[in-house]
């Protein structure tokens, strides 16, 4: 195994039997869902989803202990999935994806040597995983074919933050590539702040960067998206409940609003996601009023204005948008079922199409063309 490096940062389905389904429709998408597996789950689930109609069929499964997040690589060749269990057992997974099919070849496996990995992320040369009870950001180089070398580098979080129930250890809980493809921000639950690492062209292992973005205290920061054009990026913390924006430029997060989802202060927050035109924002909450708040997208200046909520099943922990911006997916955990959401373009708001699709325990919903 390559050096370790430690970097602390101070301050810094239930479901059918599968069918088989080829996809010969431009509407149809491979879907892979990941689940919590403590009840009658396997694992990862894969189903064909046709974007027009907004009906799913199940395709396949792989058994696999707490794959809570997973993700395709960008040409969907293949898929990285985290086990979100503890620290021994906590492992990052590479997959082989017959897109046709929907089955899953399991590559290789690594240990992320951080406890709960609960996210993960891919831009073809490394992958990712945020480890949210172990405190730290894990960074796997890729091999040619696709499979995860053994983890080069650690990144550790801090608990700085005045939460003495929430934020008493680190938790770092999202780690994702900048869309101009030079950084890596992460999101230091714990210690309310931004993380910035610094890629550099000739060396895939992120170098730590004093950027920080800090954020209110208390807060608890966890899932961060960026818009398409990649000038704005916004942030949704647990805890508060509140979704921060801010303008990107060269690396730089500049605040630029803070603006409620949560109005029932659950602390539960927990999604983010942006309409495939940059219009609308969705952001998840949970333990109160179960749903979706929405925002409109100020084209000019990236700031966003409240339009609606949508109520869902019980703990949408994570939600997905279809590529052609017909579709919002909701994985409710604790309903055991994917809501299927018809999304009105111009206004924004979700209509529930009633097509449930049955799945114990779902927690990460991902499309695949």
């Amino acid at each position: 195994m390559k050096k370790l490096l430690y970097c602390m940062l101070g301050l810094l389905a239930t479901a059918c039997a599968p069918k088989k389904a080829t996809n010969t429709n431009a509407d149809e998408l491979t879907m892979l869902v990941g689940t919590y597996t403590q009840q009658t789950s396997k694992g990862i689930y894969t189903f064909r989803f046709n974007q027009e109609t907004g009906r799913a069929t199940l395709l396949d499964s792989f058994e696999l202990p707490n794959p809570s997040y997973l993700t395709p690589s960008e040409d969907g060749k293949f898929v990285y999935a985290v086990s979100e269990l503890n620290r021994s057992a906590s492992n990052v997974y590479a997959f082989a994806l017959n897109k046709e099919t929907g089955s899953l070849k399991l590559l290789n496996k690594q240990q992320t040597f951080g406890a709960d990995p609960c996210y993960v992320a891919t831009n073809g040369k490394e992958v990712l995983t945020a480890n949210y009870t172990g405190g730290s950001m894990s960074v796997f180089p890729l091999r040619a074919d696709g499979s995860v070398e053994p983890v080069d580098t650690l990144f550790e979080g801090s608990a700085t933050g005045p939460d003495a129930e929430r934020q008493s250890t680190p938790h770092i809980h999202c780690a994702l590539f900048s869309p101009d493809g030079k950084y890596i921000f992460a999101t230091d639950f714990s210690a309310d702040r931004i993380l910035r690492f610094v890629l550099h062209p000739k060396d895939i292992v992120p170098h730590r960067s004093a950027e920080t973005t800090d954020i209110e205290a208390g807060s608890g920061p966890r899932h961060l998206t960026f818009s398409p054009d990649g000038k704005y990026a916004y942030l949704i913390s647990e805890i508060s409940g509140k979704v921060t924006a801010f303008s990107y430029r060269d690396g730089c997060l500049k605040q630029i609003q803070t603006i409620t989802a949560d109005t029932t202060a659950a602390q539960g927050s927990a999604d983010i996601h942006l309409s495939p035109d940059g219009k609308y924002l969705y952001a998840s909450n949970r333990l109160k009023e179960d749903g979706i708040a929405i925002f409109a997208v100020n084209a000019q200046d990236g700031t966003l204005a409240k339009v609606g909520y949508q109520l869902t099943g019980i703990h949408p922990r994570n939600f997905n948008i279809t590529p052609n911006g017909k579709y919002v997916l909701v994985a409710c955990r604790d309903s055991h079922v994917i809501q299927v959401y018809a999304r009105d373009e111009v206004s924004g708001l979700l209509t529930d199409t009633r097509q449930d699709i049955a799945v114990s325990m779902p927690s990460c919903i991902q499309f695949v063309r």
